[in-house]
């Protein structure tokens, strides 16, 4: 995940990124835009933040790029995206009664370990050859009682993707292999980019499957989003989680950049920051923009996996080799009431509402940046099926 620039222009962000995001999705063909039906599918419910850095354990909390809850203990848990370099890698458990109006309160840190039993290393303490992990998002497995994780890897050591199995204590369990698409090729014309990797992890509800998703598009399946185009298509591939093998894949083309920065030609992306299954087979998507001194644009979006042709099979994507799957607009966060859009990147559902509704929670990741933020957002969900 890139690293998000300080924001000190809200009213301005929030602005361009109603008017943006309805131009990008006349561009992409989403027919559902700001105050279409869709965008009434989320209700604010609550807003939480934690300090810069809090301390918790003797580790500054921060970089939160994945969550998920556990109903069995009422937790969350949190992965943060620190690769070792503040404190060995690692996720947190947390308890968040959002509709009591309660503050988030840290229950607990498990270090994620080695098939060794050893911390991940930080990446300027690795010698040459040794894996490092970008921690980017977190999946509780309640059948078998551990946690998947994913790993945008580290491509300049040559290092790719990876999904991870472990306990509850960190300890490794298994690295789940994915397909050889996923590898880095050292001559840099294949593969995924550096740091756009595996930023999005599902599971089904029967437990028995994962979908791990690619913020952006492989080497050869495409460019990255521009300001006038959307990126090429990221590969969402459906992992079996029993034999760990490869079941289906599908192609998610992400949105043009809706967000101009402020200073022509400075840093602006756009990316599939994570995804979470709504039923067997379908699926909310949650696209981060960000634009040098204007803001995040966070857009979520629903599409239903069988839709998509299989490119499992396919070694590059190419637009008469496979249909992209479609999609439709469930909400621009700009129209929903946040003090503040910042760089969210955790996604799932907590415990139901007392109304039978589904409550869906939002993390944003700070970056350990003092001038972004650890945000905790509830909402009510409102299915459309």
């Amino acid at each position: 995940m890139p690293h998000r620039l300080p924001t000190p222009f809200s009213r301005r962000r929030l602005l361009l990124a109603g008017i943006a995001a309805s131009l990008a999705a006349c561009r992409s063909g989403v027919a559902e835009g700001p105050g279409a039906p869709g965008e009434q599918r989320l209700r604010l419910l609550a807003e939480a933040r934690w300090a810069h850095r809090l301390d918790f354990a003797g580790t500054p909390v921060g970089g939160l790029s994945g969550i998920d809850y556990d109903r069995s203990s009422g937790e969350y848990l949190l992965l943060s995206d620190d690769r070792s370099d503040l404190a060995p890698a690692r996720f947190y458990s947390a308890r968040w009664p959002a509709v009591e109006g309660a503050a988030p309160q840290a229950t607990g840190v498990a270090l994620l370990r080695q098939a060794d039993g050893a911390p991940w290393p930080a990446r300027g303490a690795a010698s040459p050859g040794t894996p490092v992990v970008d921690p980017e998002a977190i999946r509780w497995r309640p059948d078998t009682g551990t946690v998947l994780w994913t790993s945008e890897g580290d491509v300049a050591r040559g290092f790719g993707p990876a999904l991870h199995e472990s306990r509850r204590d960190g300890t490794l369990v298994r690295q789940i292999g994915l397909p050889p698409m996923f590898e880095v090729d050292r001559r840099g014309r294949r593969g995924p980019r550096d740091n756009l990797g595996l930023e999005g992890l599902a599971l089904t509800p029967d437990g028995r499957d994962a979908w791990v998703a690619m913020e952006n598009a492989l080497l050869q399946d495409g460019p990255v989003p521009t300001l006038g185009a959307p990126g090429g298509p990221c590969r969402f591939t459906r992992i079996e989680l029993a034999g760990g093998q490869a079941r289906r894949q599908i192609a998610y083309v992400p949105d043009a950049i809706p967000l101009r920065p402020l200073v022509p030609g400075s840093y602006a992306d756009n990316g599939v920051s994570e995804v979470l299954m709504i039923d067997a087979h379908r699926m909310l998507v949650l696209e981060r923009a960000y634009a040098a001194g204007t803001g995040n644009s966070l857009r979520l979006y629903e599409i239903d996996t069988r839709e998509g042709s299989d490119t499992l099979a396919l070694d590059a994507l190419a637009p008469d080799n496979h249909r992209p799957v479609p999609k439709k607009r469930v909400a621009d966060f700009a129209l929903l009431g946040l003090s503040r859009l910042d760089n969210s990147e955790g996604l799932c559902w907590g415990p139901d509402l007392p109304n039978g509704r589904r409550l869906l929670v939002v993390l944003s990741d700070d970056n350990f940046n003092p001038l972004q933020v650890t945000q905790f957002a509830a909402f009510e969900f409102t299915d459309k099926s």
